[in-house]
């Protein structure tokens, strides 16, 4: 069986971890927390960043930077995982869900302005599978409107818009680390910060609402509860895991962009009819994330899902829209988000990780284009 993902190991992991717990220090925010948050800090550029136990834990903290409440709307896809709401529902706000654009899973930014009202106080953008929304477009409504932007780049490392890396260009950002992103450990996140007024209180928030970071720096005498928070920030095992991910970042992404081009040239070249590619904007780039195919009708998708199976081939599909989860369908009193419930209904991806061959790519695709002749 070709599996729908497989975690890769580049050979340092246990060696960082062995040293971490040579160190004496792992508890958390110690070398490689430091390492793993300067590389992206250095390397994209960064305001601050701040390691989390997960991508979730990251939009939770940028749910409390912005103060959100439960006198406050947040705008967000419905096409998403649900942390990426779970974040603001968490802070009572009544979360405003988005439709998808017509031709990609990310929201239609000429949605959005409709949506703003008195009560808005954010837009959470995802990029899924790692390709930009039209950040211009929704920093403008932003300004407009004085609201703050978060991005979701779970998916989006190593990626761009405009040659701006995703997640610099909101207020905030979140990032994944789970075993199925690009770079791993297992578990794990991170906040970006670029607008420098969350810095301090960022700090404070991760350290369970105490000043502990600015007691350990010398900025103060003792350190004590002076705000809300949890206990957000990863072990050190985690974060020697990731560094040594973050050290093979170049060799990672260029094989993983090796694999998403060999599948869009030989699908492209058949010139499948039942299935549609990934579109990527000119003004944003591809970071080998994620291959998927739309399918034209849902029973489409779930018969080549099948048909993979009965080769070796696992691919799945995601996400359910969640304006219509259980949970939160009762509080939807928007429009039918008929995109959304689209790409629920057809959109399946196909294996991508590192260890992927070219050749199993190869038997992939020629799986595919045999059903499509079939049906």
């Amino acid at each position: 069986m070709i599996p729908f993902n497989k975690p890769f190991l580049t050979g340092n992991e246990t060696k960082y971890i062995e040293e971490a717990v040579a160190s004496g220090k792992i508890s958390g925010n110690g070398m490689f927390t430091k390492k793993c948050q300067a590389f992206f800090e250095n390397t994209y550029g960064f305001k601050k960043c701040l390691l989390t136990t997960s991508c979730t834990d990251a939009l939770e903290m940028c749910a409390i930077l912005a103060n959100i409440n439960a006198d406050d709307e947040v705008i967000v896809p419905s096409y998403t995982f649900v942390s990426t709401a779970l974040a603001f529902v968490r802070q009572n706000a009544k979360i405003i869900f988005a439709d998808s654009s017509p031709r990609h899973p990310n929201m239609d930014v000429a949605t959005i302005e409709p949506l703003i009202t008195n009560k808005t106080k954010a837009i959470v953008v995802v990029h899924y599978a790692g390709v930009a929304c039209d950040m211009d477009a929704i920093m403008d409504l932003a300004s407009t409107y004085n609201l703050i932007v978060i991005e979701d780049a779970a998916q989006a490392i190593a990626s761009y818009y405009k040659g701006k890396p995703l997640g610099t260009i909101g207020h905030l950002s979140a990032f994944s680390f789970h075993e199925t992103k690009n770079i791993i450990s297992g578990e794990g996140g991170l906040l970006g910060i670029n607008d420098e007024q969350f810095i301090d209180r960022s700090e404070i928030i991760w350290e369970k609402g105490t000043n502990r970071s600015q007691f350990f720096r010398g900025e103060i005498n003792k350190y004590g509860w002076v705000d809300t928070g949890s206990s957000f920030l990863p072990s050190e095992i985690i974060a020697a895991f990731l560094y040594a991910q973050l050290e093979n970042l170049e060799q990672i992404q260029n094989k993983r962009k090796q694999l998403w081009n060999a599948y869009y040239k030989q699908l492209s070249e058949a010139n499948i009819t039942h299935f549609s590619l990934p579109q990527t904007p000119e003004y944003a780039t591809q970071n080998g994330h994620m291959f998927y195919l739309v399918a034209k009708t849902e029973k489409h998708r779930n018969d080549l899902i099948a048909h993979l199976k009965d080769h070796n081939i696992h691919a799945v599909f995601h996400y359910q829209s969640l304006h219509e989860s259980d949970y939160y369908k009762n509080n939807h009193t928007g429009r039918a988000l008929i995109h959304a419930n689209f790409f629920t209904a057809c959109l399946v991806s196909l294996p991508l990780f590192f260890d992927l061959t070219l050749e199993q790519v190869a038997q992939i695709t020629k799986t595919i284009i045999a059903y499509d002749r079939e049906i």
